[in-house]
């Protein structure tokens, strides 16, 4: 057999490894091949490395040049102010430190800012600066609830790095369609196309934008493909007909709760309970009235109420309730769920399912033409107020009746901390949503100036940012209260961050009476007055910087 020779220059196999072998044991244990042990040996290894480094890097082929990506796409907004573009470089700059649970200080919390700056930018149309949009990104990719203001202020540029530096990927992933452009919607051909053939973040980008300009040709849209859709897939595109809701969607909807899947069948149930109008609502308007009645002679329990004879008092009226005996098919068919969850009676189960579905409107008809105020002052017999109470609330939040949610909500004066209809504080934030942004500030003005702010942290999340000027002085006011009661002020620390980010700027002149340390009563907390004109000081300064950056992004 004749042995072929190899190229004099060609590198000696596992000549690498065997230097590197060598540089973990040492060379007092293994010295290069050809060198003696001694003080000579660390320098002949590190020569045979160098050589051997030269050796392989020569032996590479050249390879084929990377296509250069394509120049990033024009922003076509106009740029930051300087002013602006300089307080976004500090609040990007800005990291926050480990939380050791010390005092705060007075320094404001720059990254809360962020957000805020965030929306005001975008409002005003503006672009970024392109040097700062690495840091942007990387702020958007360590806080999720930043990044779907972070990527809309980014613009195409950003998408344009994020397919740059897998670190980034985020943004592809956040963004509807990857940053794809949408075609334009009368332009049919691509549209039908894109709807047959895109990627499924990009069809519903397509279905959303589609509904908010047409929602007649999105619906018709989603009907061409709707029996082979997946059911994840249906159960996504359902849910964008809650845009622009309208009669002309029930034909559609009725077709969905005969669906395969069960959760396709709950939201089309639900979408149809929210069309007072439709045949859904009218089936279940008839069980849950079927339910409820007023029974004149119901007695109350007092002597005034029971129409006992020679007291001149006739029975006071009471809302009576018999929940439905068995869940039949039709129910199930209309988004009633049969199997109550643990701890909960069935009977109970249904009949608040069909009281949230039925239209509100149901209730003055069947209770004697009285109004939702008065309906929802009625006694319940046999407890059944509270579940009763609860449903009404749940159906005033999804039909958006705020005459319902302002009859359930009751006065914020009212000595139960709420109204008759409320069960609890979340409810009560979701009643307050359905009323317009000043009445509700209203609402929760009343309810802090009556309770104070022990139990106003969920009430104040639902306010319009910055908060109406009756809102902002009642929190003040109740703050300052708990100053002078000598109470901790960690105990306010939600709220007073909740006002540092919602406080209206221009109240900062009324604080600064409250920046002083106060004289620390008897049955203060140790310690607690040098808190609250930190926590003071700090709102001030928050206050100020708030006002500062909004005048930046007004600058032409």
């Amino acid at each position: 057999m004749t042995r072929t020779s190899a190229p004099v220059d060609a590198p000696v196999t596992g000549a690498w490894e065997g230097l590197v072998t060598t540089a973990l044991l040492g060379t007092d244990r293994r010295t290069p091949p050809g060198t003696a042990p001694g003080p000579d040996a660390p320098a002949a290894l590190l020569d045979a490395a160098a050589v051997e480094t030269v050796r392989r890097r020569a032996g590479l082929r050249p390879a084929r040049a990377a296509e250069r990506p394509q120049p990033a796409p024009e922003d076509p907004r106009p740029p930051l102010p300087p002013a602006a573009a300089r307080r976004l470089a500090m609040l990007l700059a800005d990291r926050p430190g480990a939380s050791g649970g010390g005092r705060r200080g007075t320094a404001p919390d720059v990254m809360e800012l962020l957000p805020q700056w965030l929306a005001t930018a975008n409002a005003r149309g503006f672009a970024p600066p392109p040097q700062l949009l690495p840091a942007l990104l990387d702020a958007a990719r360590g806080r999720t609830d930043l990044r779907p203001a972070a990527l809309e202020f980014a613009g195409p540029q950003a998408l344009w790095l994020a397919r740059l530096n897998p670190d980034w990927r985020f943004a592809l992933r956040s963004t509807p369609g990857g940053g794809a452009s949408l075609p334009h919607l009368e332009d049919d051909d691509r549209v039908q196309q894109l709807w047959q053939e895109g990627l499924f973040a990009e069809r519903v980008a397509l279905l959303s934008a589609l509904r908010s300009r047409e929602p007649a040709a999105a619906r018709a849209l989603l009907e061409t493909t709707w029996a082979t859709e997946r059911a994840e897939d249906r159960l996504m595109f359902l849910d964008s007909l809650r845009t622009a809701l309208t009669p002309d969607d029930e034909p559609f909807l009725e077709q969905a709760l005969a669906d395969r899947s069960r959760n396709v069948r709950a939201t089309a149930a639900e979408l149809l309970s929210a069309l007072p109008g439709s045949a859904l609502a009218a089936r279940m308007a008839v069980r849950a009235a079927a339910c409820v009645a007023i029974d004149h002679a119901h007695s109350t329990g007092t002597a005034q109420d029971t129409g006992t004879p020679g007291t001149g008092h006739a029975p006071t009226p009471a809302i009576v309730v018999e929940a439905p005996h068995e869940c039949d098919p039709g129910m199930e068919r209309d988004g009633v769920v049969a199997k109550a969850p643990a701890g909960r009676g069935e009977r109970s189960w249904w009949f608040g399912q069909l009281v949230e579905a039925a239209p509100l409107g149901t209730w003055s008809r069947r209770l004697g033409g009285r109004t939702p105020r008065e309906i929802v002052a009625l006694p319940v017999a046999d407890d059944w107020r509270g579940e009763l109470h609860a449903a009404w609330c749940r159906a005033a939040v999804r039909q958006r009746d705020a005459a319902w949610a302002r009859a359930l909500l009751g006065e914020p004066s009212a000595p139960e901390a709420g109204g008759p209809g409320a069960v609890s504080l979340a409810e009560r934030a979701k009643l307050l949503g359905t009323l317009g942004a000043a009445e509700r500030a209203e609402w929760v003005a009343g309810f802090i100036a009556t309770h104070g702010l022990s139990e106003a942290f969920q009430l104040l999340g639902v306010c319009a940012v910055p908060w109406a000027p009756p809102l902002g002085r009642a929190v003040v006011d109740a703050l300052n209260i708990a100053r002078d009661a000598g109470s901790y002020p960690w105990s306010f620390s939600g709220v007073m961050g909740l006002a540092e980010r919602c406080l209206d700027p221009s109240e900062s002149g009324r604080l600064d009476a409250l920046l002083a340390v106060p004289d620390e009563a008897e049955n203060a907390s140790p310690g607690a007055g040098g808190y609250w004109a930190e926590a003071f000081q700090r709102l001030v300064t928050t206050l100020r910087l708030r006002a500062a950056m909004t005048e930046e992004l007004s600058a032409p």
